[in-house]
This record gives structure tokens, sequence and C-alpha cells, in this order.
């Protein structure tokens, strides 16, 4: 395996990191790109990921001293088609929560959407008139502390209540949650036939956070501020400022590493961003 002698970048993983997230990853002794022994520590790989990430530069564009793009790309694909860093965020998710004094699985889940524009020449993209983007939307649910449970991301124009449909319907689907009983939602999401197929496809209660009419400009609203904050800690990676990517699947796959590694920097006690 090659020996690392390089400067470290922001984004690489401290040792601290790397040791709540190591016992996750394949087995390094497994072979890699093609049955190949592996060749580059998985650290550095993900390090490459990461500099893609908080970056934003593509993947041709890495810096010479990290693994080759060819590989990196490759492991990121790889476990993307794998479902790694969904699973990776699960686990650091319940990590966080029992840290916080709280049960694995949460109880209540804030739903809401983010309309971004699209880079794209192909790919899946819709324009979102009340938003007036022309871009893909991401669907996300968090739980009490902002932290992910699960993200669609879909065409600009499918609307909150549809997008809503398909985001519970797979985290019913994809996570298991026994203690999950009220989910919240901004007013795009209202309506009672709404929350009457919520209740009767997942006996979960829907609650609607509606604005107070009687204040004007911008200010908080209960719950609501909760899951904003979380998109605004996504921001953080550049890679996320725009839909860069073909597939919306790799774009869910990009939402999930950065979630996961907000959650190792607070696990480790590395955190730069704004602690919950």
């Amino acid at each position: 395996m090659i020996e690392i002698q390089r400067q470290a970048y922001q984004s690489d993983l401290k040792d601290q990191e790397w040791k709540w997230i190591e016992p996750y990853l394949p087995d390094p002794s497994t072979k890699g790109t093609r049955g190949r022994p592996q060749e580059w520590p998985l650290r550095e790989i993900i390090n490459g990921i990461l500099y893609v990430l908080r970056t934003g530069c593509q993947w041709r564009m890495m810096p010479h001293d990290l693994p080759p793009w060819q590989t990196v790309y490759y492991h990121h694909r790889k476990w993307r088609l794998d479902g790694l860093w969904e699973e990776i965020n699960t686990v650091l998710r319940e990590k966080m929560r029992q840290r916080e004094g709280r049960e694995a699985t949460p109880s209540a889940a804030i739903v809401d959407a983010q309309s971004v524009k699209t880079t794209l020449v192909k790919g899946e993209r819709g324009y979102d008139a009340g938003k007036k983007v022309n871009g893909r939307k991401r669907h996300i649910v968090v739980d009490t502390l902002g932290l992910l449970l699960l993200v669609i991301v879909t065409a600009g124009n499918v609307q909150d209540k549809p997008g809503g449909k398909q985001l519970l319907t797979q985290l019913r689907q994809r996570l298991h949650l026994p203690r999950l009983q009220l989910l919240w939602a901004d007013g795009g999401y209202g309506g009672q036939p709404f929350v009457d197929w919520v209740k009767a496809t997942f006996g979960w209660v829907w609650e609607v956070v509606k604005r107070n009419a009687n204040v004007k400009g911008f200010h908080v609203l209960p719950r609501r501020w909760v899951v904003e904050r979380t998109f605004g800690w996504l921001n953080n990676y550049r890679r996320l400022s725009k839909e860069y990517e073909e597939l919306p699947n790799t774009s869910e796959t990009f939402i999930y590493i950065a979630m996961s590694h907000i959650m190792l920097r607070r696990l480790a006690g590395t955190n730069h961003f704004e602690k919950i």
C-alpha cells in the first residue's frame, strides 16, 4: 500500500475522526479496482472525496498529492451504489443522539424542501415556479437535533406534497424508526387530505407550522428553524451550492457524506461548524 507524505488539507479527516468512521468502512484487505490489491489507504480516498465536496472542484481537478481522481471516483461510485454513506449517516446519527442523552431513534421529525439551481445540460431537472428556480429540489427529513434522517432529490417542478409522499414512503421503507409519531412541516404541506393520508398510511401525526399573519418580515418559526439550520450546515460544502451531478442519487450521496462529516467532527471534538 502506498505510503502518504503530504501537507494536510482543511477537509482531511483528523485522527480522532478516522477512529470514529474506520470500523464502518469496507475491509481494506479486499481487492480494489478490477481485482487488484488496494493500493491507496481508504483514509486518503475519503480525503479525496471530502476535498471535492468541500471545495466544489471537478474530479479531474483534484490535487496531485491526493490519490488519482479515477481511484477516488471509483470508490465514490461504488460506495454510492452500495449505500455505504447512508448507513454511516444512520450509525453516526444514533451515536450523536445518544451522546446528547436521547434515544437512538427519534419520536418526532421535521420535513422541508430546498430548490437549487442546476448547471447541467443533461440530467433530471425542472422549474420551481414558486421559488423561480430552474433545477432540482432536495426533500429532507431531520430529527429535532437537525440530524439528517433521509434525503431524496427530484426535479425542481415536483411540488412539496408529491415530494413529501415520496420522502415519507422512502423513510418508512429504508429506516427502522419504531418510535416516530409526529412530523412537522410548513404550509406547503398543508391541507386535511394530506394530513389524513399520512395518518392512514403510516400512523404518524402530521402538523403544519404556520406563519403568524400579524408578524411582518422574517421571523423564526417554531420547529421549522431546525431544518433550515440543517440546510445552512450543508451550505458549508461548495459542491452542494448548486446541482452539479447528472444523477439525483449522486447528489443524495454527497448530502449524506456532508452530514456524516459534520457529525464526525462533533463526535471527535474537531467541529468547526455551529454546534447543536
